[in-house]
């Protein structure tokens, strides 16, 4: 494992009105925040944010997002025809790269990058909206990576909680996705 196990926060369904309160709070559970925007920036105190861009053409937000703060920039391998040329793009705007692929897309079709980025993400489920059901057969993706890339960052995002993470702690990875359903008080 690259760095030992961490939690990345997802507020997708958070308050976003109120995530600088929330950041102060939660920056104390969390090593860093799995965003779909750049809010609450500013309010937190120095935290790691992860953009992932669940978007149609990756390539035109590199730089709004660098702009923004972000410390890494997540694309889908599925949204771009020259993920070489991304990758670039995004260490050339000071940012760490993350390389998503959807449960569809198979883990083979990864490694290609994988010596350029500086974490995999294994979706267990479809993105787009939160609650769904984690899905045990994208173990074996994170398993593969892991056993080829043993110093890779893996992250795993979709329904991964309480009653499945030991799951992909047996795969190998080495972050999870957790969800902020409602805003902490």
């Amino acid at each position: 494992m690259a760095s030992g196990c961490k939690i990345g926060l997802s507020i997708l369904n958070s308050d976003l009105a109120s995530l600088g309160a929330d950041y102060l709070y939660l920056d104390a559970f969390c090593s860093q925040h799995h965003l779909w925007s750049p809010c609450g920036r500013k309010e937190a105190q120095d935290p790691f944010f992860d953009m992932h861009m669940m978007v149609s053409r990756p390539e035109q937000w590199v730089k709004p997002m660098a702009i923004a703060g972000a410390n890494q920039y997540t694309f889908h391998l599925e949204a771009t025809e020259n993920p070489g040329a991304l990758i670039k793009d995004i260490r050339e705007n000071g940012m760490k790269v993350g390389l998503a692929i959807k449960p569809g897309t198979t883990v083979e079709y990864l490694a290609p990058w994988a010596h350029q980025i500086d974490m995999a993400l294994v979706m267990t489920v479809e993105a787009g909206f939160g609650g769904q059901k984690f899905t045990e057969d994208m173990m074996p993706k994170v398993h593969w990576l892991r056993t080829r890339f043993p110093s890779l960052d893996i992250e795993v995002d979709g329904g991964v909680g309480p009653d499945t993470i030991h799951k992909c702690a047996e795969s190998g990875f080495s972050c999870f996705m957790s969800f902020l359903t409602c805003v902490c008080v």
